[in-house]
């Protein structure tokens, strides 16, 4: 059967390609505008959904498509991806010295033999930030890595160095729940 990750993250298929299973990776493109009304957990299934179907619907055959979404959140407040270096300093200005939650959805949709099932999930991990100077995050931002992530940070590479502690699933705050991807698959194929 083929797998698809629904996916440009370089991050999602670093885990992906953990589990040595030959898959493609197709671009969903699709509008990850949050809807009113939904909590943070509500809100990553939702975009994570909508990125699979995308690709879900352009494509044909036995297939699983894989979509995730992560966010950050912090007193009630969605963290995505910062739209600029200003925007970044700013998240990582509250984020500072703080313990915040990182949301990772996961859908998984699967058709096979005619027929369709759809698993969706999601991970929340609770990660503790050190004291950053204003010097330090301007640093980090220069370095050109905060701009395309939820939270303007990485807990993987050099900014691990600012993480205090992680409470649950690093794999789901590096971007892709891949326990879970796993346990999935492996129901799939049964």
């Amino acid at each position: 059967m083929k797998i698809i990750l629904a996916s440009k993250s370089p991050r999602r298929k670093e885990l992906m390609d953990m589990l040595n299973l030959k898959y493609e990776v197709i671009v969903s493109n699709a509008d990850e505008i949050l809807e009113e009304g939904l909590n943070a957990q509500e809100q990553a299934k939702r975009l994570s959904y909508i990125k699979a179907k995308k690709v879900f619907e352009e494509t044909s055959g036995d297939r699983v498509v894989i979509g995730s979404d992560t966010m950050v959140i912090k007193d009630n407040k969605i963290y995505g991806k910062p739209k600029d270096e200003e925007d970044a300093f700013k998240i990582l200005k509250e984020l500072n010295a703080t313990k915040h939650q990182v949301i990772t959805g996961l859908a998984i949709l699967v058709e096979r033999n005619g027929k369709y099932e759809e698993y969706l999930d999601c991970d929340i991990t609770e990660v503790h930030f050190k004291n950053m100077t204003d010097t330090e995050i301007k640093n980090w931002i220069a370095t050109g890595k905060a701009i395309d992530k939820a939270g303007a940070y990485a807990v993987q590479g050099e900014f691990c160095v600012f993480i205090e502690k992680i409470n649950g699933n690093y794999w789901a705050v590096m971007g892709l729940p891949i326990n879970k991807v796993y346990d999935i698959l492996k129901i799939i194929n049964e």
